[in-house]
């Protein structure tokens, strides 16, 4: 544990500097973010009072009769078992509101605790085995699993409790969905004396964010023939085996049911996880070999690392199959120094090679742009091209700029940029290589690199809006959203990169409904209605000098014109927009894109 602290603290040295490495550990020391917390807490009370079923309506749930009446099968491995926490989880299934559960327990611990076997032996639910040795939590959890007779199987740690209206919140979801084969659900953690606090309200199911992320954690409940085909926990894996098993599962079935409530909650003791994900750094390096197995049986090709950015967050490099060619397409007007040290950057970090940059010229009135332009036009791997519009229409600049592009994909990429990530290009190809994505977006910051940009989610103040905006650079959204990468419903136009068959098959930018505002987003949803699947990989990372070409809606004609496209939006994607974004859970306030209750 020292050895990775130490690791995570040279880590931070190197990618953010001394000074604020010591400010993160100054405030970590002294707890400075406490009163913050206190107030989270207190928020989410209020919230748990607000929401979630009270007596009288656990009351009517357990006279609810179902069409489909599923047995469930929890299967609780048990070790090192603190005997009051598992009283805890045992009174938390036995006041189900949904009834018809079976609890299979494994036991290895040393000795049998007489006050847990006496209870367990009174219920006719209860399938106890106590087990000869500790085989490890895989070996362990396989054992409870050979007793399951259930249609689905759901997994419980001996210290954790479910909601008393988990169960019939799962049987409803299957009773809503027949065909469902994976369901998973929100979860919160509780402490020692019960407390809950730090809910996790997550995304719909998210390929490319499980695959680097087990987001999906608790709780899960998996239809029992699924799990006869993809087969039991892999001991290998100890530490990370419930991310093996989600990810087994998950390759092989479509059939996967978000549930948005909080169903779970996982205990924070000071031997678990759930309070100091250091305790078992082992289950992270076990991650590691997690994805590795992962991505062979899907046949990709690419490297896993762990950034040690946030502890159980991964980082997959996909090969590049052969290199193709990427055209930059930087729409401008006139402000020389802008658009010289966004071409400086792409000129002096990218390391990969076969690129062209088309600059798309627009309105341009100062002779030192055109003089600047000449001196361009000597690079071989720059291309200047003149679109003449009286007006500024982004939508048809981009639109004009992929149709004279030569390359494979295209990257929409603002001048007021500055990339920061030598190997950004093959990053990019990387994900956008893959058939089922559409699209690709990077981490964007301000010039006081706090984010400016992790992607996109609709409904945001009843449109859409740019996530986790204003948070400080070197610090982490509470689930590390910021340094994960994440499915999300649109990516910013300032940094947009795709296969230029995209953009033939939606029929390009929208010219005539978002000249400027939304056409980015708009874009990116009509990529999704294809079946597509849009990624923000923050290990791209750019600075983004926000609006300094065409500056701001701060003229009564751009007001109107974005009046306008904002109702356009709002009518062309209504239905969209009152269904909820999926990546962005509807327990989350869209006042702005940070996450809040």
């Amino acid at each position: 544990m020292i050895k990775y602290k130490i690791e995570r603290i040279l880590y931070h040295v190197k990618k953010y500097g001394i000074l604020r490495t010591i400010q993160k550990i100054i405030a970590k020391i002294f707890n400075i973010s406490k009163s913050n917390e206190k107030a989270q807490k207190e928020a989410y009370q209020n919230w748990i009072v607000q929401n979630e079923p009270q007596e009288k309506d656990l009351a009517l749930q357990k006279k609810h009769e179902f069409n489909i009446q599923p047995k469930i099968s929890i299967i609780v491995p048990m070790y090192n078992t603190e005997e009051n926490f598992f009283l805890e989880l045992l009174n938390s299934v036995f006041e189900q509101s949904y009834v018809n559960w079976q609890l299979c327990l494994a036991d290895a611990n040393q000795k049998q605790n007489e006050t847990i076997w006496e209870v367990c032996s009174r219920c006719s639910k209860i399938k106890y085995r106590f087990l000869e040795e500790n085989k490890g939590i895989s070996e362990n959890t396989n054992q409870a699993l050979e007793m399951a007779d259930g249609d689905f199987i759901a997994f419980l740690d001996h210290d954790d409790v479910l909601a008393p209206f988990a169960l019939y919140e799962i049987v409803k979801a299957i009773n809503e969905n027949p065909n469902v084969e994976f369901l998973y659900s929100d979860e919160d953690k509780i402490t020692e004396k019960s407390e809950r606090f730090s809910p996790y309200f997550k995304p719909d199911f998210s390929p490319e964010a499980i695959e680097c992320n087990n987001y999906i954690t608790h709780f899960v409940a998996i239809k029992k023939s699924l799990v006869d085909k993809i087969g039991k926990l892999n001991h290998q894996f100890n530490g990370a085996q419930d991310f093996d098993f989600v990810l087994r599962a998950t390759e092989n079935t479509e059939n996967i049911v978000h549930i948005p409530k909080i169903l779970y909650h996982w205990r924070a003791h000071s031997k678990s996880t759930a309070n100091l994900a250091e305790t078992k750094m082992y289950a992270y390096e076990a991650g590691v070999k997690v994805i590795e197995e992962h991505l062979k049986r899907v046949g990709k090709q690419g490297t896993v690392e762990n950034p040690k950015e946030v502890p159980g967050i991964y980082q997959i490099k996909y090969a590049i199959k052969g290199t193709p060619k990427v055209s930059i397409l930087i729409p401008n007007k006139d402000c020389c120094k802008i658009l010289k040290k966004c071409l400086k950057s792409i000129l002096t970090l990218t390391t990969y090679p076969n690129y062209e940059i088309l600059i798309l010229e627009n309105n341009s009135q100062e002779k030192e742009t055109f003089a600047y332009y000449e001196i361009l036009r000597q690079n071989p791997k720059i291309r200047v091209l003149e679109i003449k519009e009286n007006e500024f229409n982004y939508s048809k600049i981009i639109n004009f700029g992929v149709q004279n592009a030569k390359g494979d994909f295209i990257l929409q990429l603002n001048n007021d940029t500055q990339i920061l990530t030598p190997n950004w290009l093959e990053l990019f190809i990387g994900y956008a290589q893959n058939k089922e994505i559409g699209a690709v977006g990077a981490k964007l910051y301000y010039p006081d690199k706090s984010i400016q940009h992790a992607g996109i989610a609709c409904g945001i103040a009843g449109k859409a809006g740019n996530l986790l905006v204003g948070l400080p650079y070197g610090t982490h959204d509470p689930f590390g959203r910021e340094s994960a990468t994440r499915n999300v419903t649109a990516v910013t136009g300032a940094c947009l990169f795709a296969r230029r068959e995209i953009y033939e098959e939606v029929g390009f930018m929208d010219e005539e409904q978002f000249k400027v505002a939304f056409g980015d987003v708009d874009f990116c949803l009509k990529i999704l209605e294809k079946g597509y699947r849009i990624v923000y990989n923050p290990y791209i990372e750019f600075v983004h000098y926000e609006s300094k070409t065409r500056g701001y809606e701060d003229t009564p004609e751009k007001e109107a014109r974005f009046k306008r496209e904002t109702k356009n939006f709002q009518t062309k994607w209504k239905t969209f927009l009152e269904k909820g974004d999926p990546y962005y859970n509807p327990n989350l306030s869209c006042e702005n894109g940070n996450f809040n209750l």
